[in-house]
């Protein structure tokens, strides 16, 4: 008896917070983990990404983004003054932008749970790097990287309330995990 009442129970309230997803992609706070990947340094660092939706057009949505993160690294260099070993230097990487993205629930005729989309951010990374005490090299690194913050994206959000979502962001530079609070 006691779990006939629990399923009755989860579906009443899944029943009660449904919601038309594609009326509105808008207005939504997204914060999310994940994974950045910073083109030339050919690996991955764990990222946080935090962006603010609202609405253009239909299907269409607009968020200004702030991103954070870094990485560690191990420099071999010396001269003839200063022997020869790894320094190690500490990179942050904070890009600020917006991110445009379109919405192709009616074209895939996704359930009212389901959002699908393609989306471009386009912004300004900011770097610091950080030197071991000792270390008197070049400290710029990576002269070829670029402080333009170029993204391309595919994911998917389900609306597990009428207020909250769960989504999945793959992209080119930096993928995540993470939670929408629809305001």
């Amino acid at each position: 008896m006691k779990k006939i009442l629990y399923v009755l129970t989860i579906i009443l309230i899944t029943q009660a917070t449904r919601m038309n997803a594609q009326e509105q992609h808008g207005r939504t706070l997204n914060a999310g983990l994940g994974f950045g990947y910073y083109g030339y340094r050919g690996y991955t660092s764990p990222a946080l990404n935090v962006n603010y939706e609202f609405d253009v057009a239909k299907n269409f949505t607009l968020a200004p983004f702030i991103s954070a993160y870094g990485y560690r690294h191990d420099y071999y260099w010396g001269n003839p003054h200063y022997p020869y070993r790894y320094y190690r230097y500490r990179e942050t990487v904070v890009p600020i932008g917006v991110k445009g993205t379109y919405y192709f629930d009616d074209i895939l005729h996704a359930t009212d749970r389901w959002d699908f989309y393609l989306g471009a951010s386009l912004g300004y990374s900011f770097r610091k790097v950080y030197w071991e005490d000792g270390y008197y090299g070049d400290r710029e690194v990576y002269r070829s990287s670029s402080y333009l913050y170029l993204d391309g994206h595919i994911g998917t959000e389900f609306h597990a309330t009428e207020r909250l979502g769960i989504y999945l962001d793959l992209s080119t530079g930096m993928s995540t995990l993470g939670m929408a609070f629809h305001l």
